[in-house]
């Protein structure tokens, strides 16, 4: 996290995104074909429904819920949920990955920005 800080006050202020913020370029573009847009595999009301915390209500939301049925059916032996374990694992894994490629991407884009701006500047 102190990386970002850095970048984000001191380094490159202007170039870096904030992660709290929505992208400001369009998703599409660079992508001549397009891009399947994400989907969250539950709905909100699904998962109000369920009582899935606030913290795990992302894109991973319907792994969650398959490993904590898991480990209701096989409680005193919560072993036989290490598959499920590691499917939940592997979404977060991908997840994260996702947001830190859009995240790069944003970054980089912001820096052709303000270099063409500097080019058309000069």
């Amino acid at each position: 996290m102190g990386n970002y800080w850095v970048s984000a006050h001191i380094t490159h202020p202007d170039t870096t995104p904030r992660h709290e913020s929505a992208p400001t370029f369009d998703p599409m573009l660079g992508f001549p074909k397009g891009r399947k847009p994400r989907e969250m595999k539950m709905s909100e009301e699904d998962m109000m429904a369920a009582k899935i915390p606030l913290k795990q209500r992302d894109f991973c939301a319907h792994k969650w819920m398959e490993l904590h049925e898991c480990k209701r059916i096989h409680y005193p032996l919560m072993l036989k949920c290490a598959h499920k374990k590691h499917e939940y694992e592997q979404c977060q894994v991908e997840d994260y990955t996702i947001r830190l490629k859009e995240y790069e991407r944003e970054r980089r884009l912001r820096e052709r920005q303000k270099r063409k701006q500097q080019a058309a500047a000069a």
